[in-house]
Protein backbone atom coordinates (compact mmCIF):
# COMPACT_ATOMS: atom_id res chain seq x y z
CA UNK A 1 0.00 0.00 0.00
CA UNK A 2 1.53 3.54 -1.20
CA UNK A 3 1.63 6.07 1.74
CA UNK A 4 -1.13 8.42 1.89
CA UNK A 5 -0.48 12.24 0.65
CA UNK A 6 0.12 15.27 2.59
CA UNK A 7 -3.18 16.06 2.38
CA UNK A 8 -2.31 20.20 2.95
CA UNK A 9 -0.18 19.05 -0.76
CA UNK A 10 -3.33 17.04 -2.09
CA UNK A 11 -5.07 20.14 -1.89
CA UNK A 12 -2.79 22.64 -3.34
CA UNK A 13 -3.12 20.32 -5.98
CA UNK A 14 -7.14 20.97 -5.81
CA UNK A 15 -6.70 24.34 -6.35
CA UNK A 16 -4.34 24.52 -9.12
CA UNK A 17 -6.71 22.18 -10.68
CA UNK A 18 -9.73 24.58 -10.05
CA UNK A 19 -7.82 27.21 -11.49
CA UNK A 20 -7.03 25.37 -14.95
CA UNK A 21 -10.38 24.99 -15.30
CA UNK A 22 -11.51 28.24 -14.98
CA UNK A 23 -12.69 28.44 -11.37
CA UNK A 24 -11.81 31.14 -9.28
CA UNK A 25 -9.88 30.69 -6.62
CA UNK A 26 -8.16 33.52 -4.45
CA UNK A 27 -5.17 33.40 -1.72
CA UNK A 28 -7.85 33.46 1.09
CA UNK A 29 -9.46 30.04 -0.43
CA UNK A 30 -6.78 28.24 -0.59
CA UNK A 31 -5.11 29.89 2.65
CA UNK A 32 -8.27 28.56 4.45
CA UNK A 33 -8.07 25.12 2.95
CA UNK A 34 -4.29 24.78 4.02
CA UNK A 35 -5.66 25.88 7.52
CA UNK A 36 -7.92 23.08 7.45
CA UNK A 37 -5.39 20.50 7.05
CA UNK A 38 -3.21 21.66 8.99
CA UNK A 39 -5.94 21.31 11.48
CA UNK A 40 -5.99 18.00 11.52
CA UNK A 41 -6.93 16.54 15.23
CA UNK A 42 -4.10 14.97 16.57
CA UNK A 43 -4.80 11.60 18.00
CA UNK A 44 -3.09 9.42 20.21
CA UNK A 45 -2.47 5.30 21.12
CA UNK A 46 -1.20 4.50 24.43
CA UNK A 47 -0.92 1.01 25.84
CA UNK A 48 1.59 -0.59 28.16
CA UNK A 49 3.94 -3.60 27.03
CA UNK A 50 7.81 -4.21 26.39
CA UNK A 51 7.92 -3.38 29.54
CA UNK A 52 7.32 0.74 29.52
CA UNK A 53 4.77 2.94 28.24
CA UNK A 54 4.14 3.05 24.23
CA UNK A 55 2.11 5.94 23.05
CA UNK A 56 1.47 7.24 18.97
CA UNK A 57 0.85 10.57 18.12
CA UNK A 58 -0.21 10.90 14.71
CA UNK A 59 -2.95 12.27 12.47
CA UNK A 60 -5.40 10.27 10.48
CA UNK A 61 -6.27 11.93 7.20
CA UNK A 62 -8.37 9.09 6.70
CA UNK A 63 -10.22 9.65 9.63
CA UNK A 64 -11.85 6.98 12.13
CA UNK A 65 -12.00 4.29 9.81
CA UNK A 66 -8.35 4.32 9.09
CA UNK A 67 -7.44 5.09 12.57
CA UNK A 68 -8.96 2.22 14.04
CA UNK A 69 -7.52 0.07 11.71
CA UNK A 70 -3.89 1.45 12.01
CA UNK A 71 -4.35 1.23 15.75
CA UNK A 72 -5.87 -2.25 16.10
CA UNK A 73 -2.66 -3.29 13.61
CA UNK A 74 -0.16 -1.89 15.68
CA UNK A 75 -1.34 -2.74 19.24
CA UNK A 76 -1.82 -6.64 17.85
CA UNK A 77 1.55 -6.88 16.24
CA UNK A 78 3.29 -5.40 19.43
CA UNK A 79 1.69 -7.73 21.30
CA UNK A 80 2.60 -10.68 19.61
CA UNK A 81 6.61 -9.38 18.95
CA UNK A 82 6.48 -9.05 22.93
CA UNK A 83 5.18 -12.66 23.14
CA UNK A 84 7.50 -14.41 20.94
CA UNK A 85 10.70 -12.24 21.91
CA UNK A 86 10.10 -10.93 25.41
CA UNK A 87 12.27 -13.43 28.16
CA UNK A 88 10.11 -12.29 30.64
CA UNK A 89 7.68 -14.37 28.87
CA UNK A 90 7.88 -18.15 29.92
CA UNK A 91 6.42 -19.35 26.55
CA UNK A 92 8.27 -17.23 24.39
CA UNK A 93 10.98 -18.48 21.67
CA UNK A 94 13.70 -16.64 23.80
CA UNK A 95 12.76 -18.48 27.18
CA UNK A 96 12.35 -21.95 25.25
CA UNK A 97 16.09 -21.17 23.89
CA UNK A 98 17.27 -19.96 27.29
CA UNK A 99 15.75 -22.89 29.04
CA UNK A 100 17.86 -25.61 26.40
CA UNK A 101 21.13 -23.88 27.08
CA UNK A 102 23.60 -26.99 26.75
CA UNK A 103 20.96 -29.45 25.93
CA UNK A 104 19.13 -29.24 22.63
CA UNK A 105 18.70 -27.07 19.34
CA UNK A 106 16.22 -25.01 19.27
CA UNK A 107 14.01 -24.52 16.10
CA UNK A 108 13.41 -21.06 14.94
CA UNK A 109 11.14 -19.70 11.99
CA UNK A 110 12.52 -16.91 9.48
CA UNK A 111 11.87 -13.97 11.08
CA UNK A 112 13.97 -15.30 14.17
CA UNK A 113 16.64 -16.00 11.76
CA UNK A 114 16.35 -12.61 10.38
CA UNK A 115 16.94 -11.26 13.98
CA UNK A 116 19.90 -13.52 14.77
CA UNK A 117 21.13 -12.00 11.49
CA UNK A 118 20.48 -8.40 12.94
CA UNK A 119 22.66 -9.74 15.90
CA UNK A 120 25.52 -10.38 14.21
CA UNK A 121 25.70 -7.05 11.95
CA UNK A 122 25.00 -5.26 15.57
CA UNK A 123 27.63 -7.01 17.26
CA UNK A 124 30.05 -6.25 14.85
CA UNK A 125 29.64 -2.72 14.38
CA UNK A 126 29.51 -1.79 17.60
CA UNK A 127 32.82 -3.89 18.42
CA UNK A 128 31.38 -6.20 21.04
CA UNK A 129 29.50 -3.45 23.03
CA UNK A 130 26.09 -4.73 22.19
CA UNK A 131 26.25 -8.41 23.00
CA UNK A 132 22.87 -10.31 23.13
CA UNK A 133 24.20 -12.96 25.58
CA UNK A 134 25.28 -10.41 27.86
CA UNK A 135 22.01 -11.69 30.63
CA UNK A 136 24.57 -13.13 32.87
CA UNK A 137 26.11 -10.09 34.08
CA UNK A 138 23.30 -8.27 33.76
CA UNK A 139 21.57 -11.28 36.38
CA UNK A 140 24.64 -10.46 38.87
CA UNK A 141 24.72 -7.01 38.90
CA UNK A 142 21.00 -6.96 40.06
CA UNK A 143 20.37 -3.23 40.82
CA UNK A 144 16.59 -3.79 41.28
CA UNK A 145 17.66 -6.47 44.09
CA UNK A 146 15.84 -5.14 47.70
CA UNK A 147 19.62 -4.95 48.98
CA UNK A 148 21.95 -4.87 45.73
CA UNK A 149 25.71 -6.15 46.15
CA UNK A 150 28.72 -5.48 43.87
CA UNK A 151 30.08 -8.99 43.04
CA UNK A 152 33.59 -10.17 43.32
CA UNK A 153 36.06 -10.65 40.42
CA UNK A 154 35.50 -14.11 40.59
CA UNK A 155 32.18 -13.76 40.43
CA UNK A 156 32.39 -11.81 37.20
CA UNK A 157 34.63 -14.16 35.79
CA UNK A 158 32.26 -17.05 36.27
CA UNK A 159 29.81 -14.65 34.25
CA UNK A 160 31.58 -13.78 31.47
CA UNK A 161 32.34 -17.37 30.69
CA UNK A 162 29.31 -17.65 29.37
CA UNK A 163 28.94 -14.41 27.42
CA UNK A 164 29.89 -13.90 24.27
CA UNK A 165 28.02 -13.96 20.69
CA UNK A 166 30.72 -15.53 18.84
CA UNK A 167 29.59 -18.92 21.20
CA UNK A 168 26.01 -18.58 19.94
CA UNK A 169 25.59 -22.05 17.15
CA UNK A 170 23.24 -21.93 14.24
CA UNK A 171 22.38 -23.87 11.28
CA UNK A 172 19.64 -23.31 8.98
CA UNK A 173 16.39 -23.13 10.97
CA UNK A 174 18.24 -23.95 14.66
CA UNK A 175 19.81 -22.37 17.42
CA UNK A 176 22.03 -23.76 20.34
CA UNK A 177 23.45 -21.92 23.32
CA UNK A 178 26.52 -24.81 23.81
CA UNK A 179 26.84 -23.86 27.53
CA UNK A 180 24.21 -23.69 30.64
CA UNK A 181 23.95 -20.91 32.08
CA UNK A 182 23.80 -18.67 28.81
CA UNK A 183 21.22 -16.53 27.42
CA UNK A 184 20.25 -14.91 25.19
CA UNK A 185 18.29 -11.23 25.43
CA UNK A 186 17.30 -8.69 22.82
CA UNK A 187 16.71 -5.82 25.47
CA UNK A 188 19.52 -3.95 23.97
CA UNK A 189 17.49 -3.09 20.43
CA UNK A 190 14.21 -5.09 20.87
CA UNK A 191 11.98 -1.94 21.81
CA UNK A 192 14.23 0.64 18.89
CA UNK A 193 13.32 -2.38 16.66
CA UNK A 194 9.71 -2.08 17.30
CA UNK A 195 9.09 1.83 17.49
CA UNK A 196 10.47 1.20 13.57
CA UNK A 197 7.96 -1.76 12.72
CA UNK A 198 4.74 0.45 13.98
CA UNK A 199 6.33 3.95 11.95
CA UNK A 200 6.60 1.56 9.25
CA UNK A 201 3.02 0.39 9.83
CA UNK A 202 1.57 3.62 9.94
CA UNK A 203 2.98 4.60 6.46
CA UNK A 204 1.11 1.55 5.54
CA UNK A 205 -1.95 2.00 6.55
CA UNK A 206 -1.78 6.05 5.06
CA UNK A 207 -0.60 7.48 8.48
CA UNK A 208 2.30 10.04 7.45
CA UNK A 209 1.85 12.26 10.50
CA UNK A 210 3.15 9.96 13.75
CA UNK A 211 5.40 10.26 16.82
CA UNK A 212 6.12 6.57 17.96
CA UNK A 213 7.51 6.67 21.34
CA UNK A 214 8.29 3.20 23.35
CA UNK A 215 9.61 4.42 26.64
CA UNK A 216 11.13 7.22 25.10
CA UNK A 217 12.68 5.72 22.26
CA UNK A 218 11.00 7.35 19.30
CA UNK A 219 10.59 8.13 15.44
CA UNK A 220 8.86 10.70 13.60
CA UNK A 221 7.16 10.27 10.69
CA UNK A 222 6.60 13.91 9.03
CA UNK A 223 5.41 16.71 10.80
CA UNK A 224 3.02 17.12 13.16
CA UNK A 225 -0.32 19.34 12.04
CA UNK A 226 0.22 23.23 11.59
CA UNK A 227 3.75 22.74 12.96
CA UNK A 228 7.43 22.21 11.46
CA UNK A 229 8.87 19.28 13.02
CA UNK A 230 8.03 16.98 16.35
CA UNK A 231 9.41 18.62 19.56
CA UNK A 232 11.15 16.32 22.17
CA UNK A 233 12.49 17.60 25.07
CA UNK A 234 16.06 16.24 26.77
CA UNK A 235 15.62 15.27 30.16
CA UNK A 236 18.25 16.52 32.35
CA UNK A 237 20.53 13.97 33.84
CA UNK A 238 21.20 15.97 37.21
CA UNK A 239 17.39 16.70 37.65
CA UNK A 240 15.54 13.76 36.22
CA UNK A 241 11.67 14.44 35.16
CA UNK A 242 12.62 18.13 34.08
CA UNK A 243 13.84 19.45 30.05
CA UNK A 244 17.25 20.81 30.12
CA UNK A 245 16.12 21.76 26.50
CA UNK A 246 14.66 19.70 23.54
CA UNK A 247 15.44 19.10 19.70
CA UNK A 248 12.79 19.57 16.44
CA UNK A 249 12.49 16.31 14.61
CA UNK A 250 11.29 15.09 11.40
CA UNK A 251 12.16 12.12 9.23
CA UNK A 252 14.02 10.45 12.08
CA UNK A 253 14.52 8.36 15.46
CA UNK A 254 15.63 9.20 18.60
CA UNK A 255 16.80 7.63 21.63
CA UNK A 256 18.77 8.12 24.70
CA UNK A 257 21.14 5.94 27.02
CA UNK A 258 21.81 7.02 30.40
CA UNK A 259 22.42 5.01 33.65
CA UNK A 260 21.49 8.09 36.49
CA UNK A 261 17.64 5.96 36.56
CA UNK A 262 18.90 2.84 37.26
CA UNK A 263 21.55 2.09 39.76
CA UNK A 264 22.58 1.43 43.20
CA UNK A 265 25.40 2.77 45.69
CA UNK A 266 27.87 0.90 47.53
CA UNK A 267 30.33 2.49 50.01
CA UNK A 268 29.41 5.34 48.15
CA UNK A 269 29.86 4.78 44.55
CA UNK A 270 27.17 4.56 42.78
CA UNK A 271 26.97 1.91 40.10
CA UNK A 272 24.32 2.03 37.12
CA UNK A 273 22.72 -0.75 35.20
CA UNK A 274 24.30 -0.66 31.37
CA UNK A 275 27.13 -3.01 31.50
CA UNK A 276 29.83 -3.30 29.29
CA UNK A 277 30.13 -6.84 28.38
CA UNK A 278 34.02 -6.34 27.40
CA UNK A 279 34.64 -6.01 31.27
CA UNK A 280 32.03 -7.40 32.76
CA UNK A 281 31.54 -4.27 35.01
CA UNK A 282 28.84 -1.20 34.84
CA UNK A 283 30.53 1.73 32.51
CA UNK A 284 32.10 4.25 34.52
CA UNK A 285 33.21 7.14 32.29
CA UNK A 286 32.10 9.59 33.70
CA UNK A 287 29.10 9.77 31.14
CA UNK A 288 25.75 10.92 32.21
CA UNK A 289 23.29 10.74 29.43
CA UNK A 290 23.58 9.81 25.27
CA UNK A 291 21.08 11.18 22.74
CA UNK A 292 21.24 10.14 19.31
CA UNK A 293 19.34 11.39 16.28
CA UNK A 294 19.57 9.18 13.33
CA UNK A 295 17.65 7.34 10.07
CA UNK A 296 15.69 5.27 12.15
CA UNK A 297 15.04 4.94 15.95
CA UNK A 298 16.97 1.33 16.16
CA UNK A 299 20.23 2.68 14.92
CA UNK A 300 19.07 5.96 17.07
CA UNK A 301 19.18 3.44 19.94
CA UNK A 302 22.41 1.39 19.00
CA UNK A 303 24.30 4.49 18.38
CA UNK A 304 23.31 5.75 21.82
CA UNK A 305 24.10 2.94 23.79
CA UNK A 306 27.57 2.49 22.29
CA UNK A 307 28.55 5.75 22.43
CA UNK A 308 27.42 6.33 25.84
CA UNK A 309 29.38 3.10 26.88
CA UNK A 310 32.59 4.41 24.58
CA UNK A 311 32.21 7.95 26.51
CA UNK A 312 33.77 11.31 25.37
CA UNK A 313 35.59 11.84 22.70
CA UNK A 314 35.70 8.13 21.34
CA UNK A 315 31.30 8.36 21.75
CA UNK A 316 31.20 11.33 19.43
CA UNK A 317 33.77 9.65 16.69
CA UNK A 318 31.98 6.93 16.82
CA UNK A 319 28.28 8.72 16.47
CA UNK A 320 29.82 10.71 13.64
CA UNK A 321 31.66 7.60 11.57
CA UNK A 322 27.83 6.80 11.02
CA UNK A 323 26.32 9.17 8.26
CA UNK A 324 22.86 10.93 9.17
CA UNK A 325 23.53 10.35 12.61
CA UNK A 326 24.03 13.34 15.16
CA UNK A 327 24.17 12.85 19.02
CA UNK A 328 25.01 14.90 22.04
CA UNK A 329 26.96 13.18 25.10
CA UNK A 330 26.83 14.90 29.06
CA UNK A 331 28.96 14.10 31.69
CA UNK A 332 29.05 15.88 35.06
CA UNK A 333 30.82 18.56 33.57
CA UNK A 334 31.13 18.52 29.84
CA UNK A 335 29.04 18.62 26.91
CA UNK A 336 30.06 17.20 23.88
CA UNK A 337 27.91 16.93 20.53
CA UNK A 338 28.55 16.07 16.94
CA UNK A 339 29.06 18.80 14.18
CA UNK A 340 25.63 18.89 13.27
CA UNK A 341 23.42 18.35 16.17
CA UNK A 342 22.86 21.80 16.83
CA UNK A 343 20.53 21.89 13.74
CA UNK A 344 18.17 20.20 15.77
CA UNK A 345 18.40 22.41 18.87
CA UNK A 346 14.89 24.12 19.51
CA UNK A 347 14.04 26.55 22.12
CA UNK A 348 10.51 25.45 21.64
Amino acid sequence: MQPAADPRAQLADFAHYLRSHGFALGYAEVSLMLQAAAALPLRKLAFPALGTQCEVQYAAPGGDDQAVTFERVAVAWVAAFEAKYSRFRAGSLISRINAAAGRDWVDVDAEMEGLLKLCDTLHFMTQGVLDPTTLPLIRLWNYQAESPRVPNSAEIAAARAFVGWKKVQRAPGRVFLPATGMALDFGGFGKEYAVDIVAQLALDHGVTSALVDFGHDLRALGTPPGRPAWHIGLEDPRRPGTAAGSIGVTGKGVASSGDYLRSFIVGGKRYGHIIDPRTGWPVANGCTQATVLAGSCLQAGVLSTTAFVLGVPKGIEFIQACPGAEGLLLTSDTRAQTRGFFNYVSSN
